[in-house]
Order: C-alpha cells, then structure tokens, then sequence
C-alpha cells in the first residue's frame, strides 16, 4: 500500500490520479500520521464500495463500543438491569 503526504497530494496530484487505479488505495497521510484513504472505484462499482466503507465503519463502530464496555466492566450485566436502566431512564423522561 502506497503513502503519499498532503503537500505531495496537493503537489502532484495528476500523478495520484493515474497512480490509484493500479495501487487500489493510497493512504494520505499530515505530518506522518494517516488521515485518509484514496481508494479507486468506477462508475460500476461505486455503490458496492460506498456501501463496503459503511459497513466497515459499522463494525469498527461496534467493537470500539464493545471494547468500551468490557473496560466499564458493563460487558457483564444481565438482562434484568438492562431493563431496570431502560425503566429509570423512561421515568426521568416522562416527568
């Protein structure tokens, strides 16, 4: 995989662009830490690989929040507090 910086990108962008489809994907990078992935698609596949991102952010969405809860220790809890948590919650909202 291909790293290219943001002065480069801004630089020589003509030359990423014929570039990307033979690399696939480019990681742009801002004082040497990665804040974006160029990726190739075309007019075929954009859908599909709109909606792979997507479910990539979902799951990475979900195992932050699963790795959060295990450091909470709330990974444990039975279904019994689930629904008195859910009850408190309602009650604070319906007054």
């Amino acid at each position: 995989m291909k790293f290219i910086s943001v002065r480069d990108l801004r630089g020589k962008s003509a030359d990423v662009w014929k570039e990307l489809p033979a690399e696939r994907e480019i990681v742009v990078t801002s004082n040497g830490r990665p804040i974006a992935i160029l990726s190739a698609v075309s007019e075929s596949n954009l859908e599909e690989s709109l909606s792979a991102i997507r479910q990539a952010r979902a799951a990475g969405a979900v195992m932050s929040l699963q790795r959060q809860s295990v450091e909470k220790g709330t990974d444990s809890i039975v279904m019994e507090e689930i629904d008195a948590e859910i009850k408190e919650v309602r009650k604070k909202r319906a007054r």
